[in-house]
């Protein structure tokens, strides 16, 4: 009999155009890698570009330890006007003539939404309330007030200022996973007293990945796809320390067992053996314990 195909197994980064969802980005992906077990690490708006994670075949499991990861983004805040999503894509709620701002009435407000702050997330956003998405209670007709809660915001910059009665500021943000940059439009337009909202958005960096060179996700090849992918021990290794195992311990650790520690061995680390991702473990005390285990992918994405 010949030989069942190999299923594609690695991590796919694609640079999200404008007006796709990433649900869309996915089923592209899907469609040009032959299997239907794709997942990501953090959605992008409609209205936003860059970059998105893709897990393809067993390294869906990869995306647990990535969701979390920081991340850098561009954007445009456009500055005389409040819209009911805080971004372009809402109705306008308010304005004011912004003409009076310069690029140095920024610098104080900006920098007070630097650092750890408390930030309250847009009402449209995908946090749930009582069980249910907060974007789905505002379509409902509800008022959404959620709660502000902590984030880190390491760099808002301005990288260039355009003056008029609706200003625009061209930013760069580094932050924590969960920030949401809308609300960091919002805030500084109420700071400055004209409102503000997103009127651009770009993912550029998450954690160690980068969407420089990433394929488009409308620009995926229907064959050979798979050459796009990161290896499962490659991209592992982006994120966290590596373990490197002999015959022995990958062993233990690919059956769910239990092995020795190697004295340089700390925290969470990617358990590899050759080229192979075995697992994600665990150091406790001196053992080595697996968290998530990585088998080999089979024909028909099955894992």
């Amino acid at each position: 009999m010949p030989a069942a195909p190999h299923a594609p197994d690695g991590i796919l980064l694609v640079d999200k155009p404008q007006g796709i969802t990433s649900h869309t980005a996915v089923s592209r992906a899907r469609r040009a890698l032959g299997t239907r077990k794709v997942g990501h690490a953090g959605t992008l708006d409609p209205m936003a570009t860059g970059l998105l994670i893709l897990g393809i075949g067993p390294s869906t499991r990869l995306l647990t330890h990535m969701v979390g990861l920081d991340k850098t983004y561009t954007a445009t805040i456009s500055l005389g006007a409040a819209t009911s999503t805080d971004d372009a894509e809402g109705e306008v709620t308010s304005t004011a003539d912004a003409s009076h701002l310069t690029a140095a009435d920024l610098a104080a407000p900006m920098a007070a939404l630097t650092g750890e702050i408390e930030q309250r997330p847009s009402s449209v956003s995908a946090i749930k309330v009582d069980g249910e998405r907060a974007y789905a209670r505002v379509r409902a007709g509800e008022q959404v007030e959620l709660e502000a809660r902590p984030v880190t915001v390491a760099r808002f910059e301005a990288l260039a200022f355009r003056a008029g009665s609706i200003a625009e500021v061209d930013v760069i943000v580094d932050c924590s996973s969960g920030t949401y940059i809308r609300a960091l439009a919002r805030d500084l337009g109420a700071a400055l007293g004209v409102g503000g909202h997103l009127s651009a958005l770009r993912r550029t960096r998450i954690g160690p990945f980068a969407v420089d060179g990433a394929p488009g996700a409308d620009a995926l090849p229907e064959t050979g796809a798979d050459a796009l992918l990161l290896p499962p021990a490659e991209a592992a290794s982006r994120i966290l320390p590596v373990a490197q195992l002999d015959d022995q311990r990958a062993a233990d650790l690919a059956s769910g067992r239990r092995t020795a520690a190697l004295e340089s061995e700390s925290g969470i680390v990617a358990a590899v053996h050759g080229d192979r991702l075995v697992g994600i473990a665990r150091v406790s005390g001196r053992r080595l314990l697996p968290v998530t285990n990585f088998p080999t992918a089979t024909a028909g994405g099955a894992a």
